[in-house]
């Protein structure tokens, strides 16, 4: 039942019909920041990227605080499209502000949200999270079950549809040109307009994240501006729907449709850039495909061949250089995903080069940064580190506040083992935008082989609460509880990851250890079997296999397993309990030799010193 008018202090539309993606959102973020603006500005500059993203109509009421590379410069020139979590990461912000204005104002709401069933996904997941993350004593949210309001249709003409939708755009506000506007378009009768319409709709909902919407709007759009159906429209626009569609598609796992879309425009157009295009971006759904068992890298060799093909016959230098350099990357994608990295690092460098001769110095800098980061992610793999740090250091410079590079460079300094730096750039990363998992569960790694096993847990624990389906975090938080002693909230992680994730090897293997540690030993070999039966890889449940071996009797079996564990992948405590076992069968030769080794590994390690001493 809906709540009576007077109890609530704010009834807002979710209709995504009428202000899009976060028609919601921005009335409750928009309500929220007039009100800190007078007292805690502080809060809105906090939250500036996540309020402004939310709700675009704020204008002034919250500068920009961190700009990003990509905003500044031109849209054509937007080649990095957010990956499909960014809206979890603006919902997060955004929970953040609510709670704190919330609490510093001492004034509780109630939100009642009509039209919910017409919400989008982005405002669903945004209000998904307030529930979640602040207190109903602060914020109570519930959904008002009655009828959707019809929008404005029979009752205007054509023509006073044209006129409603022209001074909507004339006001300058974002969220009706990403709702409204649309729907006075599409009864307007005039497609070329309702195309541009559709275009800048799609173009704010790609960039900003939101692929539902994109996709959504993008096929509409696409109707208007079918050049089969409308002759007279702008292939420009038409192009533009095309290719933000299909990015969209590609984002949300939709890849059959944007093949289509992509195949279906190929037969539409003569262009040798949009060819290319084309070609480029059915490489990558064939590279990068969702579906392990669905990439097709022969597939995707031949469109990176077709697309440099066509892009070396253009006859403009600065565009050939960005169209090349852009399939040139994408070639190299291909041969990195073949194990070839030294073909991969020859065709980045190649498109460097290529920027460098044919472009103005200034010119596509986010291009240029996007080489260079996928350079240094080649450089490292070939194991050239030196070179692969000051790449990402160059990235760093090029755009300071993109939080991912900063994980990127962390995630080598800290394999350095220049842990502090590590730490530090992890640190920079939970500033530099809103709120993601990534940089607490990297910093728990940190603080982890450090000793400080408290911090490690603090950071899982905030790395779930932004990100509750965060597998590797549930993971190790489980495997660290095990460490502390605290076998029941353990064993609650393992239950909630495997719901979502049954078979998950990593998840059973920190059961086997549960069990293990309770005495529970055929339920544990139960737990650790089912584990290496999914992933035979796992060297930490093939070391904990062998360990209860050996505490149940087999010490033949524990060689066995913990010598699988360490064919894997060299550590100094599986080759300290392998060396147990061995000078307990009486091989004491063997023993040393993996003590040794051990203490190669771990210099100074105390119990691998009195290991060594007690063999004599």
């Amino acid at each position: 039942m809906a709540e009576p008018r007077g109890a609530v202090d704010l009834r807002i539309t979710a209709d995504r019909r009428i202000g899009g993606p976060y028609s919601a959102g921005a009335a409750l973020v928009g309500e929220l920041a007039r009100e800190a603006a007078a007292e805690r500005s502080d809060l809105l500059a906090a939250y500036d990227i996540e309020l402004r993203a939310v709700a675009p109509d704020l204008g002034d009421l919250v500068p920009a605080r961190r700009v990003t590379l990509v905003e500044r410069v031109e849209r054509k020139e937007r080649v990095l499209v957010p990956a499909a979590r960014r809206t979890l990461r603006v919902a997060n912000g955004v929970a953040e502000f609510v709670r704190e204005w919330l609490r510093a104002s001492g004034r509780p709401r109630t939100v009642v949200l009509e039209g919910f069933a017409e919400a989008d996904l982005a405002d669903v997941e945004l209000f998904t999270v307030l529930r979640r993350r602040v207190d109903t004593a602060l914020l109570t949210v519930r959904t008002d079950d009655g009828a959707v309001p019809e929008l404005p249709g029979d009752e205007l003409s054509p023509d006073e549809h044209a006129a409603r939708a022209d001074d909507l755009e004339a006001s300058g506000l974002v969220g009706p040109r990403l709702g409204i506007v649309l729907h006075h378009r599409d009864r307007a009768g005039d497609p070329v307009r309702a195309a541009a319409s559709y275009a800048y709709a799609v173009g704010w909902c790609l960039n900003h994240g939101c692929h539902d919407a994109a996709a959504e709007l993008g096929v509409r759009g696409i109707a208007h501006a079918d050049p089969e159906e409308h002759p007279d429209g702008d292939p420009a626009v038409w192009w533009e729907l095309v290719h933000a569609t299909a990015m969209a598609l590609s984002a949300l796992h939709r890849e059959d449709e944007a093949e289509r879309l992509l195949n279906r425009a190929r037969a539409s157009t003569d262009s040798a850039v949009w060819h290319s295009t084309i070609a480029y971006s059915l490489a990558m759904l064939a590279v990068r495909h969702h579906d392990p068992a669905r990439r097709d890298l022969t597939a995707a060799l031949a469109w990176t061949n077709t697309a440099i093909a066509i892009c070396g016959l253009l006859p403009d230098r600065a565009e050939r250089a960005i169209k090349l350099g852009f399939d040139l990357n994408g070639r190299a994608l291909v041969e990195s995903r073949r194990g070839r990295d030294d073909e991969a690092l020859r065709f980045v460098q190649e498109a460097l080069d290529l920027a460098g001769r044919d472009l103005a110095p200034d010119a596509q800098p986010v291009h240029r940064m996007v080489l260079l980061a996928n350079r240094a992610t080649v450089l490292d793999r070939l194991g050239r580190t030196g070179d692969a740090l000051r790449d990402w250091t160059a990235v760093i410079d090029a755009d300071p506040v993109h939080p991912d590079y900063y994980i990127d460079r962390g995630n080598l300094l800290l394999r350095l083992g220049r842990v502090d730096e590590a730490v530090a750039d992890y640190e920079t990363a939970m500033a530099a935008g809103p709120p993601f998992p990534e940089p607490y569960f990297n910093r728990s790694e940190a603080r982890f082989a450090g000793g400080d096993l408290d911090g490690a847990l603090a950071d899982l624990d905030h790395a779930l609460e932004l990100d509750p389906g965060f597998a590797e975090a549930r993971t190790n938080r489980a495997g660290l509880l095990v460490a502390l002693g605290r076998n029941d909230e353990a064993r609650a992680d393992c239950t909630a990851g495997l719901v979502h994730r049954p078979g998950d090897a990593h998840l059973l293997s920190v059961l086997g250890q549960i069990e293990a540690a309770e005495g529970h030993g055929d339920r544990a070999r139960d737990a650790f079997d089912q584990a290496l039966g999914h992933d035979p890889t796992l060297a930490a449940a093939w070391a904990s296999r062998g360990v209860l071996a050996y505490e149940t009797g087999d010490a033949e079996a524990a060689v066995r397993d913990l010598t699988r564990a360490l064919d894997l992948g060299e550590d100094a405590a599986v080759l300290f309990n392998r060396a147990v076992v061995l000078a307990a069968l009486g091989r004491s030769p063997e023993a040393r030799d993996d003590l040794v080794r051990a203490r190669d590994l771990a210099p100074g390690d105390p119990d691998i010193e009195k290991a060594l001493a007690d063999l004599g």
